[in-house]
């Protein structure tokens, strides 16, 4: 008997993404169940959605929560063995979900998949899935490189990018569900990261194919953006004890180059702001678990970190 899939979409305004994405998995070869959470979207959304789309399930916050929070929602929402956690702005090819949960099907100790998203053209890498380097430090796989690349395997993958991801419920359950703490970015690099350490394999899917149209709802390099990624980083330092051991000295250091950089180029503190909210967020939250060292690459160096953060490769790992 097939397994059953939960498609969980998080929609903030541009309902016109919303609904292409919805248009082509409407095509998928795979039956699933469509939850949509309307993550307090002013642009009625909601109202198109099930004028539109009654098979969908929808889900409506007043606000904006947060991924994190929402993708929750729309997880606890459904029931399927299988969860995809699908951006509003990505438009599948019609085998996507077959391709992108058939590694669950054929072995239990995987826990995630990362699927291949592409940029715009279709000719270069958006991602496949996310690595870090020591520091823990997250960052979209083969970014910009031709999409035959896909499948290479360095940078080793860590986990999936919550953008177009694949999860085993019974390993989202034991690893607790995404860190609502968490506004925005670096939530599903965290919860990839717990689900590594708690002995799920992480795998990527390079034939599972979505192109990634870019809805850029909060800027790039806006201020908003700025804050909340340091905010993110700043948590998540705190939380894994990064600032302690043998990768202290050099996690400090990336972190002033950053800043720093940041400082130069934006003429503002959004970064260091966000980094201190979030590490005092942190306060008093256990220590987590650092992952298993094949989950993170360790030839990714200083500069090939600060070229990645960039968007670029330094130099790719042999």
């Amino acid at each position: 008997m097939p397994s059953t899939i939960d498609v969980v979409i998080v929609a903030y305004n541009r309902f016109d993404l919303t609904e292409s994405c919805l248009r082509h998995l409407q095509a998928q070869t795979l039956a699933h169940q469509l939850i949509v959470i309307d993550n307090g979207s002013t642009d009625g959304t909601s109202t198109h959605l099930r004028e539109r789309w009654p098979q969908a399930k929808v889900e409506r916050f007043e606000d904006n929560r947060g991924f994190a929070e929402a993708c929750n929602r729309g997880v606890a929402a459904g029931s399927g063995e299988f969860i995809v956690l699908l951006n509003n702005d990505v438009d599948c090819r019609p085998d996507f979900l077959e391709r992108l949960v058939a590694p669950l099907e054929r072995d239990a100790s995987i826990g995630s998949v990362a699927a291949l998203l592409l940029q715009p053209s279709g000719e270069s890498i958006d991602s496949i899935g996310l690595c870090a380097d020591r520091t823990l430090a997250g960052f979209p796989r083969l970014q910009g490189l031709p999409a035959a690349s896909a499948g290479d395997p360095h940078p080793i993958l860590s986990c999936p990018a919550g953008a177009a991801a694949a999860y085993r419920r019974t390993a989202w359950q034991a690893a607790g569900s995404l860190d609502e703490t968490i506004f925005a970015y670096m939530e599903d690099f965290d919860f990839g990261l717990r689900l590594r350490t708690a002995g799920w394999r992480a795998v990527a899917a390079p034939d599972a194919v979505g192109i990634h149209l870019g809805s850029a709802t909060h800027g790039h390099r806006s201020a908003w953006q700025r804050r909340h990624a340091g905010f993110s980083r700043g948590y998540l330092l705190r939380r894994y004890r990064l600032l302690r051991g043998r990768q202290a000295l050099r996690t400090l250091l990336t972190e002033a180059i950053v800043v720093l950089g940041d400082l130069y180029i934006s003429r503002d503190l959004a970064a260091l702001r966000g980094r201190a909210t979030g590490w005092r967020a942190a306060q008093g939250l256990p220590a987590l678990e650092p992952p298993p060292a094949e989950a993170i690459d360790a030839s990714i160096g200083l500069r090939d970190s600060l070229a990645l953060r960039r968007g670029v490769y330094g130099r790719r790992a042999a």
